[in-house]
């Protein structure tokens, strides 16, 4: 079957309730059964089934709908044999919520002092990011504004803006807004802002732009002059009603030789469509019995989803290929095309969600499906379709559990089971424990068993002891108390991948915001490369290497120039093969997501490239109004600052990859830190992996955690599950930083609440917790420590957090600041020596064991690495 791409709809999270599902006459149907079972993740990728057209005349299959049989074939299944199988699948779906900012310029009472309010009629926790503009000052876009403008509540960030909360507004509780005042002879000619929504870490600008709000019509130096119908000219968005009243005015002069005043604001009112993303929780769960009376499996389905339709067919051996079972089928069912069966879901009686039962011949190995909740949303299970076994066999379980606990991002333990199912499943297991043991007594005594035979036997009995006692301890209460953490070490060394390198590396960032400013900083850092290699680091991560317009490198302009602020492209080489000497791989910045214009077109727009990669605006992405690029849709969020490339285009691909090779073999990097790929699909990562093939690769994608009400969320799922999403778009090519545990440990560690560092599920909360080997775990970087200062680690508690991430699976990356500028360098290299020297690696096993905070020793960190 062909394939479609489910790709979820929203890039930031907050839980919401679903309300006004759509109600569904209840329908009995005595025919097939779906099947599912709990499973962390829910990936971004490919289905195997395409709709094409619908069929001319479907063919629907009749069956009787009546609530009163579908209850009593609901009690049938209740009540017909042991529950053999068991799984919840939770899936993510999103809803878009509409409303306005306002933004609006007035007197209070028509008279005394003049207020910019700005506001939303969306409900979250809104941070107005904003600055001022200067008359005829061009040097800086934003400056702060004087102390005197700032409300209650405000905070600088850095020396250009200041975030001021909104408050719900006095007498409406729908509207958040927030007052500043304004004087109307100070020397400002405009308010620059930007909203952003801090539970999500949203930013709502106007078409990609900041919000500029004009405050006077003046003249520049050069003669331009921007007035009430030029406010078009501006770098932002302009208000079309805007009312001014001119000071002066003398129509009887040339406009050439007119002295024109300043004409100050009158009034402004102007509203902004805004649409939020919310993300949805839902789950799916499939259970299957056996009927005594028949010996055929009813498969039960439920979901709190609204009205979906279930799209499914059957299997007879591991190929699983679809076939039609034989009828009756349930009612609400269509034949697509003779490959699928098509049902839709009956609402529950009390309106959440919907259900249906299936009924299925013996002989069957599995059942096969996919959830469609309209032409453009298909949910599938790590980007293939949900399988469910339809057998008790010990053989076919086992297999299930293997699959789903793999280095993969998926949870294979059954939740919120009753007792009795519980139970059952646990008699079930002992059983088939029991025959294995007997069938080795047997094979022993006859001795017709190899040893290889019987070791896999044993194998398998452990499978299944391990599933036994994860269900009774699912039983036991758990309390909120710090988790501590003990490596199970695998005997074998773990596979080497571009996501993973060899499975023991410890990453060096090495350099920090301000390292540019030397101007040779390759040569400094020469000088420390056996240092490095001494202190336990395998690989070392360097700046963009690239001509910039921003000396940090992240705006490159001419790929192939090498002439940065940080040193020259001959002492580039000279440092990475001075790291090479040292032992140490090296990874080189690559910016991949956006690229810095050399010319404007004919319209006067920066997005026309030079150098060896001259591209045109076919190049640029299309949906970002800012650098009007005529290249298709952009595939993930717009960077604004720069125009974002256009990675599905052929030309941009083949000379990306062209680059890249180029860098891999003219200076010798290792591998790749990929820059902002929030902004691109995966699976061009893919490709770009593919064609250099490197030891190690990592990229930032980096949005915000969930929220509620200020207040960090325990389940984190939903953050952690984008960043997976994006590594599988990727096959597992590149890993990518960690940043969900980076927010977890914030919050455990500065209000000592260590029940955070354990997920619902007893393991790790952050991506290390879902697929440790494609994790690249941190405290800081030049982005959140140095000068920058975005997210800084809770003050005093960094060695903490490295003991955390330096004794846990996952790759640690440790900042180059708190090894060559802070006292950390000793401890940080201890806890090196103890994870090589007990020989943790990526995908060790986590093992949580309870312990109350306050039973800790304060010298805890100091005494294990003595």
């Amino acid at each position: 079957m062909s394939s479609v791409t489910v790709e979820p709809l929203l890039r930031y999270h907050r839980r919401t309730e679903v309300s006004g599902l759509r109600k569904v006459a209840n329908s009995c149907y005595s025919s097939s059964s779906l099947n599912c079972s709990r499973q962390k993740l829910f990936h971004r990728g490919k289905c195997k089934l395409r709709l094409r057209r619908r069929p001319a005349a479907p063919v629907v299959i009749r069956a009787s709908s009546s609530s009163s049989s579908n209850t009593a074939l609901a009690e049938t299944f209740e009540s017909s044999g042991d529950v053999f199988f068991r799984h919840s699948f939770p899936v993510t779906r999103t809803e878009t919520v509409e409303g306005k900012i306002f933004v609006r310029i007035d007197q209070e009472n028509g008279k005394g002092n003049w207020h910019l309010t700005v506001g939303c009629s969306l409900p979250g926790k809104w941070i107005l990011h904003w600055g001022v503009s200067y008359v005829n000052d061009i040097g800086s876009e934003w400056d702060q504004p004087p102390k005197h403008m700032r409300p209650s509540g405000s905070v600088p960030v850095k020396n250009y803006a200041i975030e001021t909360p909104l408050k719900k507004a006095s007498g409406d509780d729908s509207f958040y807004e927030v007052k500043i005042d304004i004087d109307p002879k100070s020397a400002i000619a405009a308010i620059n802002f930007v909203l952003k929504d801090q539970e999500t870490g949203a930013w709502y600008q106007h078409k990609g732009r900041d919000f500029k709000v004009p405050l006077v019509d003046y003249l520049l130096e050069d003669g331009t002059v921007f007035g009430a119908n030029s406010f078009n000219i501006w770098p932002g968005p302009f208000f079309s009603n805007i009312l001014l009243k001119p000071e002066t005015q003398d129509h009887t002069q040339e406009p050439n030789n007119v002295k024109k005043e300043d004409r100050k604001v009158e009034g402004i009112y102007e509203e902004q469509p805004i649409a939020k993303h919310t993300a949805i929780e839902n789950s799916v769960t499939v259970s299957v019995r056996r009927c005594p009376e028949t010996s055929k499996n009813l498969l039960y389905l439920e979901t709190d989803l609204p009205e979906v339709v279930v799209h499914w067919g059957v299997c007879r051996d591991a190929a699983k290929n679809w076939e039609i079972p034989p009828g009756p089928h349930p009612p609400e069912t269509v034949i697509f095309k003779e490959k699928a069966l098509r049902t839709l879901l009956q609402a529950k009686e009390d309106g959440r969600g919907c259900s249906g039962l299936f009924t299925l011949d013996e002989g069957l190995a599995g059942f096969l499906f996919v959830l469609k909740l309209n032409d453009n949303t298909w949910l599938k299970c790590k980007g293939n379709d949900f399988y469910v076994p339809l057998s008790s066999s010990s053989s076919l379980l086992a297999q299930f559990t293997q699959e789903h606990s793999k280095d993969s991002p998926v949870s294979v333990k059954a939740l919120d089971q009753n007792q009795g199912s519980d139970t059952a499943f646990t008699n079930e297991i002992i059983k088939e424990i029991r025959n294995l043991v007997s069938g080795i007594s047997s094979d022993n005594s006859r001795k017709v068993k190899t040893k290889e035979a019987q070791e896999s036997i044993l194998q398998e009995i452990e499978k299944l002891a391990a599933e036994a006692y994860s269900i009774f301890r699912s039983s036991i209460p758990t309390f909120k108390e710090e988790v501590v953490y003990e490596e199970e070490l695998e005997k074998s060394p773990p596979k080497k991948s571009s996501g993973t390198g060899s499975g023991y590396e410890i990453v060096l960032q090495g350099f920090n915001w301000e390292s540019h400013k030397s101007g040779r900083w390759y040569m400094e850092l020469k000088e420390k490369a056996e240092d490095i290699a001494s202190l336990g680091f395998t690989v070392v991560w360097l700046p963009p290497p690239t001509e910039s317009v921003s000396p940090e490198g992240y705006m490159p302009k001419d790929l192939y120039n090498l002439n940065s602020r940080y040193g020259n492209i001959y002492e580039l080489k000279e440092l990475v093969g001075k790291l090479h000497e040292s032992g140490l791989k090296v990874l080189g910045d690559a910016v991949l997501n956006h690229r810095c214009a050399q010319y404007q077109n004919q319209n006067g727009i920066w997005n026309i490239f030079g150098g060896r990669l001259n591209w045109d605006d076919r190049a640029v992405v299309a949906d970002d109004p800012h650098f009007q690029g005529r290249g298709n849709k952009s595939s993930g969020d717009n960077f604004h600052a720069a125009p974002n490339i256009d990675h599905s285009q052929d030309f941009v691909r083949k000379d990306i990859k062209e680059w890249m090779c180029w860098l891999r073999e003219e200076i010798g990097y290792d591998g790749w830190r990929l820059d902002f790929v929030r902004g691109f699909w995966g699976g061009y990562v893919k490709d770009y992996m593919d064609a250099t093939s490197p030891y190690f690769a990592v990229g930032e994608y980096w949005d915000s955690l969930s929220y509620t009400y200020g207040e960090m969320d325990h389940n984190q799922d939903a953050h952690r599950q984008r960043i997976i999403d994006w590594i599988n778009a990727t096959t597992g090519s590149a890993g990518a930083f960690d940043v969900t545990t980076k927010g977890v440990l914030h919050e455990a560690l500065e209000r000592c609440e260590y029940w955070r560092l354990a997920d619902e599920k007893g393991k790790p909360p952050g991506v290390v917790g879902w697929w440790p080997s494609r994790a690249v775990t941190f405290v800081e970087n030049h982005d959140t420590g140095s000068t920058q200062g975005h997210w800084r680690f809770p003050g005093g508690k960094e060695m903490q957090g490295y003991a955390y991430i330096l004794t846990h699976p996952g790759t640690p990356a440790v900042f180059f600041d708190h090894i060559y500028s802070s006292n950390y360098r000793s401890e940080i290299a201890a806890l090196i020596a103890f994870r090589n020297r007990h020989k943790i690696h990526c995908r060790s096993v986590v093992s949580a064991s309870k312990l109350h905070a306050s039973s800790i020793p304060p010298n805890a960190i100091q005494d294990m690495l003595k």
